[in-house]
Order: C-alpha cells, then structure tokens, then sequence
C-alpha cells in the first residue's frame, strides 16, 4: 500500500515535468536518498519526479546522482520485480516536455554503475519536441530480457533495469530504475 500511495504521489507531480518510467515500478525517493544526498535533493525529485539530474544538488559527496538520480535500493525494497530470459516487459513513460536526443534501456550493474551487455533498445531520435505528437513508442514500449551469465543479478539491489534519456538541445539527463532479480 505504501508504495502504491508513492508511486500515486510521484505521479501526481510528473504534470509539469520532463520525463520517467512509470512501469515496470521505478525506485522512488525516501529516507535512505535523504542520508545519501540530502534532503533537498529528495524535496527536488518529490516536487517533481522527472527532473532532469542536472537540477537536483546534492549536500554530500555520498551521493550518486548518476546511478537512478540518487534514489536507492534501501527505500525501495518492496518494488523488487523479478525477470527471466526471454519476458517481454512493458515499459511506460510519460513525457509531459520532451527534448530531442538519445535514450536507452539497458541493465546496470549497481556496485560498478556498469551496463551489462547491450542495451535492450535504444532510440537515436528520442522525445522530439519538433513533431506534431511523439511516436507511440516513446511512451510505451517493450524490452526482451536476455540471458544473464549465470549469477548476475540474483540478489535485489545488485542490478537495475535502467532508462536514460539525454535531451541534447535542452543538456539534460533523465534517469529511471526498476530494480530486479532474475528469477
């Protein structure tokens, strides 16, 4: 139900925003992001839950904005989702200011803030702001989650699906997590 009653909140303030995943479940902000980065960076993502990384300010050098835009694994533990090889999984975003440039999906690996093979897709041309209405598959879209060498991300916290999107006019970053394991 907590998650559920957050994930409804973020929502709420994605109106004026930029762009993030709303499905799978993406991590949130929460008391752990606080310790790590502050409150006030917490407060930013809060107000507004696509902010762009380059608007959020970190009060530590703990903080790592660019793994998931600081949000942690501790605060969201009960959104844990779990993949096999071969699940086509159903992403959603939503887009409310698009800008222009390259974005992906791909695994990460969250110790090293790696990716793990190939992206899953990837788009040259991603939320153009000079069409008349962006392409369905910028909002909605699938990824096939390929086979993992045996062990990898098998412990919640270890590995995360992740989409990035840089506007290239606008020089910002958009981030998004879903944490994983394989099951």
């Amino acid at each position: 139900m907590k998650s559920t009653i957050l994930a409804a909140a973020s929502l709420a303030a994605l109106v004026s925003a930029h762009g993030a995943i709303t499905q799978p479940p993406p991590r949130l902000p929460g008391a752990a992001m606080a310790a790590a980065c502050g409150q006030a960076a917490v407060d930013a993502v809060e107000a507004d839950g696509t902010i762009p990384l380059e608007n959020i300010t970190p009060e530590t050098n703990d903080c790592n904005l660019f793994l998931c835009r600081g949000a942690t694994f501790d605060d969201n533990q009960d959104l844990v989702q779990t993949f096999s090889a071969g699940d086509v999984i159903d992403m959603e975003a939503v887009l409310p200011i698009p800008h222009e440039g390259p974005a992906n999906v791909s695994i990460v690996d969250t110790a090293t803030n790696t990716v793990i093979g190939d992206p899953l897709i990837e788009f040259e041309s991603y939320a153009d702001e000079n069409l008349p209405e962006l392409p369905a598959n910028n909002t909605a879209f699938s990824v096939t989650f390929p086979r993992l060498p045996a062990g990898a991300c098998t412990v919640a916290g270890e590995c995360v699906l992740q989409w990035f999107w840089f506007g290239t006019g606008a020089q910002q970053t958009y981030e998004s997590c879903v944490d994983f394991v394989v099951g």
